[in-house]
């Protein structure tokens, strides 16, 4: 297991620093001066000049790359140009709605996926099977933003059970910061759902067609606990594989969610950013999720060796 985990998180750090170059290549070749736009189209070329200076952005390209990176292994995201405020500051005010939200989407998808997929694949040519996957491609082939919209026309405009768009805060209390994330959750959550019910679906059907499932039935043991204790488990990997993908998809994905119900998370940090070219704030908040995605993934990975133990004798 020792060798299993060192493996996987050098594979992990190469990611990590391969994905840095990349981010900080791409960004410095978009379009767009940041001194010039921090200072307007009137300012003169020796002000922009000395503004650029002061920002360090006529450094050369790899001591400035060197000089971010250095401070990222130091939790020092640097300073935003728009703001004038250490970019981890923005970071924190914005991932105590981001990260809530992604969770409560997460845990919203599974607890309808699972037994949606294990319901399909015990009714296997029914006609709870035909409802069940049918309701699933509506859920795929539909956008969540029309999910969001529909949600916000019953709940919130018709019925005003929750805020149409905002965030209370936490400070506000628990509940009331809550409401304001029930509905771009649920709009989250139920695309992510249908594509998780087919995956389950489809891996269970395939674990329910092995020897030893056929071998348990035959000793008289009970069809519903060959499920949930043998076939649900063996099926696990690939579920678990598309839940690492989609909570990685949701922290990462929100950024249509979050502009429709008015959300400061940080997607629309980073939308804000890209509009003012506020380069340093980019690539500290794109470099954060990309270290986000690669510590799930990660988790995915250490996870197979516990659900499924021949992966570690195979590593």
């Amino acid at each position: 297991m020792t060798a299993y985990l060192l493996k996987r998180l050098v594979i992990a750090a190469i990611t990590l620093v391969l994905a840095s170059m990349v981010v900080f290549a791409v960004l410095e070749i978009v379009p767009g001066d940041p001194a010039r736009l921090m200072l307007g189209m009137n300012a003169s070329a020796e002000q922009v000049e000395l503004l650029r200076s002061q920002l360090g952005l006529n450094d050369p390209l790899a001591l400035r790359y060197l000089h971010w990176a250095g401070g990222l292994l130091h939790l020092d995201f640097g300073r935003s140009y728009t703001y004038s405020v250490p970019v981890l500051d923005l970071v924190r005010e914005r991932v105590v709605v981001s990260l809530p939200l992604a969770l409560i989407a997460l845990a919203l998808s599974t607890v309808i996926a699972i037994p949606v997929g294990l319901y399909s694949a015990s009714r296997r040519g029914h006609a709870g099977d035909a409802v069940a996957m049918g309701a699933a491609q509506v859920g795929v082939a539909v956008p969540n933003f029309w999910f969001a919209l529909l949600l916000i026309y019953c709940f919130a405009v018709w019925l005003r059970w929750v805020p149409a768009g905002g965030f209370a805060g936490w400070g506000a209390g628990i509940w009331p910061a809550l409401k304001s994330l029930i509905l771009p959750a649920i709009a989250l959550a139920l695309p992510q759902a249908a594509i998780l019910a087919r995956v389950t679906r489809q891996a269970l059907l395939e674990v329910l067609s092995e020897d030893y499932i056929r071998t348990a039935r035959a000793k008289g043991m009970p069809y519903r606990a060959v499920l949930w204790r043998h076939a649900l488990r063996n099926a696990l990997i690939p579920v678990l594989t598309i839940m690492g993908l989609q909570f990685a998809f949701l922290l990462a994905g929100t950024v249509i969610i979050e502009n429709v119900f008015y959300l400061p998370g940080l997607g629309r940090l980073v939308i804000q950013a890209i509009a003012q070219r506020d380069l340093i704030v980019v690539e500290s908040v794109v470099m954060l999720l990309v270290a986000a995605v690669i510590a799930i993934n990660l988790v995915v990975d250490l996870s197979y060796a516990v659900v499924d133990p021949r992966l570690r004798s195979r590593e």
